[in-house]
């Protein structure tokens, strides 16, 4: 796990070695271990190491091919390495390491853009081809590793972190204000927009390929994407049962090869339990951490928010070495300037709990596991696919889906919220956003099963890959490798053709809820019908208690609802209210003042709304400087 930074100068105009320097020194967190450079004339590949496999100086990077014609600056894990190096060494090719660096080089100098669909692992890096006088970028299928790019005149920079670009003289901050309206409709992007104008990410499952010289940048190649869809021939469900143990096994297993200590995430429910139990087998005495809240002041659902407890007895049943710690309504104020900075561009949830986390698990370990991924491909949040399981069209269910997905602002009042810059953005519409994430993704609906397919195919495309762009970031920001067993490529292809009955309980029972209010989702769904990842449940009962898998859904979230209204009030009313606000150049501060009071009051709950503009408003305050 590293972070690499590149500049491209197509005009011809040579590389300044400083200035490669400078953008690696800022993100000098994601690989402390080590830092390496390589120029050629117009082209320079940047890379700070994270020593995960191979720990000697063979795995320094950038890395060459033999005969020169290939380079690499290479950030992530490919778990599939070994198998890939037999291979590779098969048709000729030697080895001078034992990283999966090398192993990802030669693959692409054999077989070109082929060798991403044999990659099983998470990734982001660059090639540079010095015969074609080509740079090639490319990112792993889910997005777990970021990378981002940006043209500057006829200079090309990308890097792991938006902070690198920072470092060159060409480049200077401005809000991307169609991206502000973006993010304030879905907490989230759902294209490759940031809040830095002009700053893109390259999509999940994509390459960009760049020869020198030309004018403007080619089209993005998407190589792969999810499936959602029933499958053609029903087998029976212990068949499934059977054959998603053997998969999850697997992909546990395959995600523990390390050179450094690898611990676990351990939150109290299913998924990271699952993963734990079976990381256990392999690795006495575990290193497993949680993170619980103070719920003195916490009220409704929220009081139940505090996982520790159940943490700690799997801790005991799975013979751990358990660390946790206990947040408090005043740690998010402390955190938000460090948090904001590494962020760098908002995203879903409150994250500043995988913040700590993060900061927890790397006091002990290099790499934890975490459970990524389990809700999404297996239907962790029915709630929200039965708002759209029955329509009269494709276009009833986009109208249907879109409307919840609208997590901040709703249409109704986004005019107003953004009446200083309205003129500026008036003409995105972000249905047509919502809409456009189906465009590789069949449109021909004619059951409730396929409406909850494309449910889930929009989440896994749009709410997982924000989550884990924030996971990377909060965890790199500690020097810290995350790994998400989930997202095994075996184990997602299978999920991808699960049928939906063996997902989810019951289609026809449609229970409309708040997205934004805890207690409906468990008060008024789960208590009914315990739904939701019923395979998955059933599955995992041999590995952990059956009170763990027949528990409700619960994210990893603080009682922000209750502290928004309490504890950290003042904090809320200093920043958003009563300071000269940034985030007032952007939007009107008397509608959003409306917005937060209503949740003060105990009118509305706004969280999800509070958190987001604590967050700009650093971001604010860090970037526009």
């Amino acid at each position: 796990m590293c972070g690499i930074a590149g500049i491209f100068n197509l005009s011809g105009e040579p590389v300044s070695c400083v200035t490669l320097r400078k953008m690696t020194d800022a993100i000098t967190h994601r690989g402390p271990d080590g830092e390496g450079f390589y120029t050629d004339s117009f082209l320079g590949l940047g890379h700070r190491r994270l020593a995960i496999i191979d720990l000697s100086p063979a795995g320094h990077q950038p890395m060459m091919t033999p005969n020169q014609d290939y380079v690499i600056s290479y950030n992530g894990e490919v778990y599939n390495f070994q198998e890939l190096r037999t291979e590779l060494e098969a048709l000729g090719h030697k080895f001078h390491s034992r990283t999966d660096s090398e192993v990802v080089l030669k693959a692409y100098a054999q077989w070109g853009i082929e060798s991403l669909n044999r990659f099983n692992g998470m990734f982001a890096f660059a090639i540079w081809d010095r015969n074609k006088q080509e740079l090639f970028l490319a990112r792993d299928r889910y997005g777990i590793k970021p990378l981002y790019y940006c043209l500057r005149g006829r200079t090309f920079l990308f890097a792991s972190e938006i902070k690198a670009f920072l470092a060159h003289p060409s480049f200077h901050v401005e809000m991307d204000k169609e991206g502000l309206l973006e993010y304030m409709t879905f907490q989230n992007f759902f294209t490759d927009k940031t809040l830095f104008k002009g700053v893109k990410i390259i999509p999940a499952g994509t390459f960009l390929k760049i020869p020198f010289g030309v004018n403007h940048l080619p089209k993005l190649v998407q190589y792969w994407d999810y499936d959602f869809q029933e499958p053609r021939e029903k087998v029976s469900e212990q068949e499934y049962i059977e054959e998603l143990d053997r998969l999850f096994r697997r992909a546990v297993n395959r995600q523990l090869v390390s050179d450094v200590d690898v611990g676990s995430y351990l939150s109290g429910g299913m998924d990271s339990g699952s993963i734990t139990a079976l990381a256990a087998t392999q690795l006495p005495c575990i290193k497993t951490f949680t993170v619980g809240f103070d719920l003195s002041s916490a009220s409704g659902v929220e009081v139940a928010f505090d996982e520790r407890e159940r943490a700690k007895q799997m801790s005991y049943q799975f013979k751990t070495e358990h660390h946790e710690m206990v947040l408090k309504a005043g740690d998010m104020e402390r955190v938000m300037k460090p948090l904001t900075w590494h962020l760098e561009e908002p995203r879903v949830g409150q994250c500043y709990p995988n913040f700590y986390a993060s900061q927890l698990a790397s006091k002990f370990v290099k790499v934890v596991l975490a459970g990524s991924g389990g809700d999404e491909l297996f239907g962790g949040y029915p709630w929200r696919y039965y708002r759209a399981v029955v329509n009269d069209d494709f276009e009833d269910y986009i109208d249907k889906y879109y409307q919840f997905w609208q997590r901040l602002i709703p249409n109704r009042v986004i005019h107003e919220v953004f009446k200083p810059i309205w003129h500026d953005v008036n003409h995105v519409h972000t249905r047509d956003i919502f809409r456009n994430v189906f465009s590789h993704h069949a449109s021909t609906l004619t059951s409730p099963e396929d409406y909850v397919n494309h449910s889930l195919y929009l989440e896994a495309k749009t709410f997982l890959h924000g989550l884990l762009v924030v996971e990377d970031k909060m965890s790199m920001a500690h020097s810290l490798e995350t790994r998400v067993p989930f997202l095994d490529n075996d184990l997602v292809d299978f999920a991808t053709k699960t049928p939906i009955a063996f997902k989810l309980g019951n289609l026809k029972d449609v229970v409309r809820l708040n997205e934004n209010d805890p207690g409906n989702k468990v008060a008024k769904y789960f208590t009914k019908t315990k739904d939701g990842k019923l395979i998955l449940r059933k599955t995992m009962e041999k590995y952990i208690p059956k009170e763990v898998t027949g528990l409700e859904k619960q994210g990893f979230s603080a009682p922000d609802a209750s502290w928004f209204k309490g504890e950290s009030i003042d904090y809320v009313r200093r920043v958003l209210i009563e300071g000269d606000s940034k985030i007032y150049e952007f939007l009107d501060k008397e509608t959003v003042t409306k917005l937060i009071k209503e949740h003060l009051e105990g009118k509305q709950n706004r969280r999800l709304l509070i958190w987001s503009l604590l967050n700009l408003e650093n971001w604010c305050a860090h970037f526009l400087q």
